[in-house]
């Protein structure tokens, strides 16, 4: 995965490189597995993208959550990969996922606590 802070830059590389992957998956049969994890992995980074435009704080929050949700469902699909199969992409994508739920469970806690400021401090 590239090295970037940008999230959206993030997220999108790794929607790319699980595309790349799930080719592999359908070319192998996989086709189950294939489709739920390509749905998840490439939805996380069009949430965060679609975050970037929220209308306020409490809608960008919620598509954040729904980003964060993604990558977890997206973590459960590469493990479930990883019991089952030998390819040496799952172990990359784990990491790469990882370092997702992170850095949104971090934005999601900044804006958590950003929202729960009295209004006279924004």
């Amino acid at each position: 995965m590239e090295t970037k802070t940008n999230l959206v830059g993030l997220t999108k590389s790794f929607a790319i490189e699980a595309i790349l992957f799930n080719d592999k998956l359908q070319k192998d049969k996989h086709f189950t597995i294939s489709n739920q994890f390509s749905k998840s992995a490439t939805s996380i980074g069009a949430n965060v993208f679609e975050a970037q435009y929220a209308e306020s704080k409490r809608d960008f929050l919620h598509k954040m959550k729904i980003a964060e949700k993604e990558a977890n469902e997206t973590s459960y699909w590469l493990d479930i990969l990883a019991s089952t199969t030998e390819y040496n992409e799952v172990k990359l994508l784990q990491g790469d996922v990882t370092v997702i739920q992170k850095i949104l469970a971090r934005s999601i806690q900044t804006v958590k606590r950003k929202l729960e400021e009295p209004a006279n401090q924004h």
